[in-house]
């Protein structure tokens, strides 16, 4: 996936919800904090972008979400002409650490603006080291090879990922008992 198509997500999943902003909380909110071409490909082979939509309540994420995934999932029409397709997730889709909502990073450009040019609709991503920490929870193969990629490419930090991991709620023990040993192996 490049930027310009993440950047056409965002637009496009404000537009179904008609809300001003997302977040972007898979693998492509990489794409946040590095262009396409500064990227290990496993960074963006991904065909999916995964939208929070920003509600008051869990229930109306959901809601949200559905409409998103509706309009442009999986197998929509949107994913046979674009390319790529959009799932709308809701709050428990990722694990993430303590204080992730302050460290997003903000994709708000001519791009995401609606085709008359206004609004500039906002896409906010994950930081790289608390997307890492989600990819390290749920610890798929795809997302180990995804986190190994950025690793080994020196584009995130292995302590601060490790450090993160240690504010995810507790509830989530197992999970990241896992994902830190895995890291620590890597070192």
């Amino acid at each position: 996936m490049r930027r310009d198509q993440l950047e056409h997500a965002i637009r496009t999943a404000c537009q179904i919800i008609e809300q001003p902003a997302v977040i972007i909380v898979g693998s492509q909110a990489i794409l946040g904090t590095y262009s396409e071409d500064q990227l290990p490909e496993a960074a963006t082979v991904s065909i999916e972008v995964d939208v929070l939509p920003i509600a008051d309540t869990n229930e109306e994420t959901v809601r949200l979400a559905d409409l998103i995934e509706g309009v442009a999932g999986e197998l929509s029409p949107f994913e046979q002409q674009h390319g790529f397709n959009i799932d709308g997730v809701d709050l428990s889709t990722a694990i993430l650490p303590e204080g992730w909502r302050d460290r997003l990073v903000k994709i708000q450009n001519a791009n995401t603006a609606a085709p008359a040019g206004e609004p500039r609709f906002t896409g906010w991503c994950l930081d790289k080291e608390d997307l890492c920490v989600a990819k390290l929870c749920a610890f798929r193969e795809k997302d180990r090879n995804f986190v190994t990629a950025l690793l080994d490419a020196g584009l995130v930090d292995a302590d601060v990922i490790a450090s993160r991991l240690l504010t995810v709620p507790t509830a989530h023990l197992a999970s990241t008992e896992q994902a830190q040993s895995w890291l620590a192996s890597r070192r």
